[in-house]
């Protein structure tokens, strides 16, 4: 199915995206000469990612004087500081991978008006992969309309993830979800892009992806093309507010629903209660609705919540912890129209 005509914005978004992408192809072609320097222990960054950011502000702004940037490396010094409209920009997401020729990396492009996300571009330069998004719109890969996976069984599902690497990361408390997450699934991958992670999300290449210590430009445009392809994108709690909170969970409807009471436990943002009643509040998220052929899906726009009645496959370890007999406490999320909300 081809996608229709893309908005004016995400044109230009596109235009940005791949404009950045031949910087990146280029210096791939010789990265043992890409000059290298690091931010802190692990976190690196090259001439390409500062050459990349320049190209696509240049893009954006010459369309777009009035626009605002919140871009990786140069933070809000470009554009408008108090528009509506903020284009939030990631120009090499993967640099470790693109330091080392790994080629696991992207360009992230995405459109925030006022506050809500409603365009999307992030574009792998590698394979010409081109993963973009219009609020309402649906998802696309590459002008195919794309859409979440359909498994519903955790044991089945490939998640990807991202480990930690900076120093004062939670080590310890990564390798318990790790412990809690592998052996309730078919395989834990880190690939080393959370946006390009999330697109593969969202084209149903992988089941679910969670990480913590992200930042806006890490998931931004990601987020919005999971929700545009029928997918759910929170907190570790499930909660939609996500894009400042520095942790990302996302996913089919139904493994969002099962994986959310695994993870509660460890978000920053659970208290104790929140921690003993996940599995009450959380399995609220259900694969009953189906995604619309025409109409995006949306955390923050549709009702998916109905109590999550799935029973673990044979052999599937169960999601939770059998919970203290008392009432169970639904959260039920009401239809809201064409509403958006990272």
């Amino acid at each position: 199915m081809s996608s229709p005509n893309l908005h004016p914005m995400l044109n230009v978004a596109v235009k940005a995206a791949r404009a950045a992408g031949a910087i990146i192809n280029r210096a791939a072609l010789d990265v043992e000469a890409v000059r290298i320097s690091q931010k802190q222990v692990n976190d690196f960054v090259t001439e390409v990612d500062h050459a990349s950011e320049q190209v696509i502000i240049e893009t954006l702004l010459g369309a777009y004087p009035g626009h605002g940037i919140l871009a990786e490396e140069s933070g809000t010094e470009h554009g408008a500081k108090d528009s509506d409209y903020v284009w939030i920009i990631d120009p090499l997401d993967g640099t470790t991978n693109f330091i080392h020729g790994f080629p696991v990396y992207c360009v992230s492009i995405a459109l925030s008006v006022r506050g809500k996300i409603e365009q999307a571009v992030i574009y792998d330069p590698s394979r010409n992969d081109l993963f973009t998004a219009t609020k309402g719109r649906g998802a696309y890969m590459n002008d195919r309309r794309i859409r979440v996976s359909k498994r519903t069984r955790l044991s089945e599902c490939l998640i990807s993830t991202g480990f930690p690497f900076r120093t004062g990361d939670n080590f310890k408390q990564y390798l318990a979800i790790m412990a809690d997450m592998m052996p309730r699934m078919a395989g834990l991958r880190r690939p080393g892009a959370a946006a390009l992670d999330l697109a593969y999300v969202a084209a149903g290449f992988t089941d679910g992806f969670f990480e913590t210590g992200l930042n806006p430009w890490d998931v931004a445009a990601g987020s919005l093309l999971v929700t545009e392809a029928g997918g759910l994108v929170g907190n570790f709690t499930g909660e939609p507010d996500f894009l400042e909170q520095r942790e990302c969970l996302a996913g089919a409807p139904r493994i969002y629903g099962q994986i959310v009471p695994l993870l509660a436990k460890y978000s920053k943002f659970a208290n104790v209660d929140d921690k003993l009643r996940a599995s009450d509040r959380v399995r609220a998220v259900s694969a009953s609705t189906k995604p619309n052929a025409d109409a995006s899906v949306d955390l923050y726009a549709r009702s998916t919540v109905a109590e999550f009645v799935d029973e673990p496959g044979e052999g599937e370890a169960p999601a939770v912890a059998a919970a203290p007999a008392a009432p169970r406490k639904l959260t039920r999320i009401r239809r809201e129209g064409d509403a958006s909300a990272k």
